[in-house]
């Protein structure tokens, strides 16, 4: 559905210039929920607002659903992002205007009749669940309010795309929840491609299918969000992982302390509750220690990462590594 294609941005600063986004190359499908993550600076805002040329590459291409849009003229862009709904931060509702109002502004500038605009809000509205708050004004709602009616305005032109920049860092951890469930339900029941930048490790965990993590204006990381959470590639991705609660590597601290055979073990889906270590003790006469772990879940599933010391008869350890497998859970020796 979008495709970038060796962006990039670059900015005058001064009598220096500073490159923003430094030779992006990126391709997100119909109907997936992507998400880009970096830290303050990386270049993640700039990469969003470039999928609907609010940003224009320096050089560089931009398709969208096989039309190259960045090669549009500025009316004809007008007319590509009526597909295209923005969530903000900041919420960015006109603040003398009612909930109803807010979301009625992009329908009267599509040309829709009154009663047109009417019809299509008060259906979003309901869709976000603020049908019984179409006549207050934004400073009588909360955060997590207005930004269901900042949603709601997104979605009013029938959108095929979402963009959601930084939607839930204004909110509180209860109400983020809230936020990406009501995103999740629009991805899986209008199908609605979703693209949303973090600073979060626990927000891209939630929602998200893929992820990119960017650093310094370049793509340092890109996968599946399973595989980037087990198996991160890039010290960034790892610190971004660390600072989340999900540190793989604190184990080398007081790994002198221990004897055996050191292993990190990732599993998912139903091996997460498979008693496979109870039965490798059982049927191999090994000892395993659990020296550090997590449990969480992607999405819908259930996934995990340990580091135990295994220790006593490793003769077997192939029908061990075997059983392993068997139940789909990688095995990666730390030490042997």
């Amino acid at each position: 559905m979008i495709r970038l294609e060796q962006i990039y941005k670059n900015y005058v600063s001064g009598s220096k210039q500073v490159t923003a986004l430094d030779g992006i190359n990126l391709h997100i499908s119909a109907g997936e929920v992507f998400g880009i993550i970096g830290r303050s600076g990386a270049g993640k805002s700039t990469l969003i607002r470039m999928l609907n040329l609010l940003e224009r590459p320096t050089t560089g291409d931009v398709w969208l659903n096989n039309e190259q849009i960045s090669a549009l003229t500025d009316a004809q862009l007008r007319t590509v992002r009526q597909k295209i709904g923005m969530v903000f931060q900041h919420f960015n509702l006109l603040q003398m205007r009612t909930v109803l109002d807010n979301v009625c502004f992009p329908l009267r500038l599509a040309g829709l009749t009154r009663a047109q605009q009417r019809e299509r809000a008060l259906e979003v509205l309901e869709l976000v669940g603020l049908k019984d708050h179409v006549n207050k004004y934004p400073r009588q709602l909360s955060g997590g309010q207005q930004q269901r009616v900042g949603i709601a305005r997104a979605l009013a032109n029938h959108p095929q795309l979402l963009l959601c920049d930084e939607a839930t860092s204004a909110l509180d951890p209860e109400t983020t929840q809230s936020i990406l469930r009501l995103l999740s339900e629009i991805n899986q029941n209008l199908g609605i491609t979703i693209v949303l930048i973090t600073h979060s490790m626990d927000v891209i965990r939630s929602i998200c299918d893929r992820v990119a993590v960017i650093e310094g204006g370049k793509l340092v990381e890109i996968g599946p969000v399973m595989d980037v959470f087990l198996h991160p590639q890039h010290a960034v991705t790892q610190s971004l992982l660390t600072e989340s609660g999900m540190d793989t590597d604190g184990w080398q601290s007081f790994s002198q302390q221990v004897e055996g055979r050191l292993l990190r073990l990732s599993f998912r889906g139903e091996a997460t509750s498979a008693p496979v270590l109870s039965q490798i003790s059982r049927e191999f006469n090994v000892d395993l220690s659990i020296l550090q772990g997590a449990v969480s879940r992607i999405k819908d599933t259930p996934y995990g990462q340990l580091v135990v010391a295994a220790k006593g008869d490793l003769e077997q350890w192939p029908e061990v590594e075997a059983l392993l497998a068997q139940h789909g859970i990688d095995c990666e020796v730390l030490r042997p």
